[in-house]
């Protein structure tokens, strides 16, 4: 909340390294936020309750992006009388308003229970560390050696292979996304169009997912909804294939991001509620961060590559390309079903 209230009183064309500088604060924040939140919820709720709870984590997290990308430029747009010419006043406003919807947050954390959690014998005979030294000895151990520790040791030979899943689901999505705005683009959208189909249409297809997701994995069991996702994520991919092959249709633009957002929603759910379920609750901060950095370090990184790949092969290979990419995902599933990881 300092950090958008910063924002807001300082000037770009003036003060750029200040801005900076207060972006850098508002990311990091925003990113310890985040992995505290993650470890509330994983230990606010049983295992069964993980499928709902991330599906409600999906809802409030999509309608924040709503209303943090849409809605602050309507903000701006409606403080900003004179479009033609940058002022920073309309964006003072918008983002101090931005820094008032933190409150939500803040009153909320006050509200909320601190989760009971059952720690290890070890770990409650920690607390009776006297001298500071100790202190930081038994802080540093807990919080950085033992998660990774705990992990390796629970799972033994078959962490390398749930590592390897959690470093792969997400590559068809994540390889596809970063040229979905440059494609809309160049098939002659206009960025009122795309803007449009993909805040409204997208965002509420998404929802709408991550909801059925939920309900999904409750009735018919993780592993199955986790395997369902990533089919659906490289079929959706084929979709703008078809998309590629098309004219500029409205509609076809609709129908495609609309399948597109729906299958990302189940899956995005199955995903977290099967991260969550690998987490052990007494490291659940630190290991549910691995896991979360993990799902996308090789799928941005090959992302990077996209580009070239386009300019080379063009749209259509490229989106075939990134479905056949979901293949190993599958088999990756199965392999992790049939090893006994995941008992459900």
């Amino acid at each position: 909340m300092g950090a958008l209230i910063g924002l807001a009183v300082t000037d770009p064309s003036i003060y750029l390294s200040a801005l900076v500088l207060l972006a850098l604060w508002a990311a990091f924040s925003s990113a310890t936020q985040d992995i505290a939140l993650d470890a509330f919820r994983i230990e606010s709720g049983s295992h069964d309750d993980q499928g709902a709870m991330a599906a409600a984590y999906q809802l409030g997290y999509r309608i924040a992006m709503i209303v943090a990308s849409a809605g602050a430029l309507f903000l701006a747009s409606f403080f900003d009388q004179t479009e033609d010419l940058y002022e920073s006043t309309p964006w003072f406003y918008t983002y101090l308003v931005m820094s008032s919807l933190m409150l939500i947050g803040i009153v909320t954390t006050l509200l909320s229970p601190e989760p009971i959690v059952q720690l290890d014998r070890d770990e409650r005979s920690s607390k009776k560390s006297i001298t500071r030294i100790d202190r930081l000895y038994v802080w540093s151990k807990r919080a950085i050696v033992m998660p990774f520790v705990e992990f390796i040791t629970r799972y033994r030979s078959q962490a390398i292979l749930l590592l390897l899943m959690i470093g792969l689901y997400r590559i068809s999505d994540v390889v596809m996304g970063v040229m979905a705005n440059p494609f809309y683009i160049d098939m002659g959208y206009s960025k009122s169009e795309i803007a449009t189909v993909s805040k409204f249409y997208g965002v509420v297809m998404t929802i709408i997912g991550a909801l059925l997701g939920g309900v999904l994995v409750k009735q018919l069991g993780l592993i199955r909804i986790l395997f369902l996702g990533a089919v659906l994520s490289s079929l959706t991919n084929c979709v703008f294939a078809w998309l590629s092959t098309s004219d500029a249709s409205i509609l076809h633009l609709v129908v495609t991001i609309s399948l597109d957002n729906l299958s990302a929603g189940i899956a995005t759910a199955a995903f977290v509620a099967y991260l969550s379920s690998l987490t052990n609750i007494n490291y659940s901060a630190t290991q549910y961060a691995l896991f979360s950095s993990l799902m996308f370090l090789g799928p941005k990184f090959l992302a990077g590559w996209s580009g070239i790949f386009v300019e080379q092969y063009g749209y259509n290979w490229f989106f075939l390309g990134t479905a056949l990419l979901g293949l190993p995902v599958l088999i990756l599933i199965v392999i992790v079903r049939r090893a006994a990881t995941f008992e459900r």
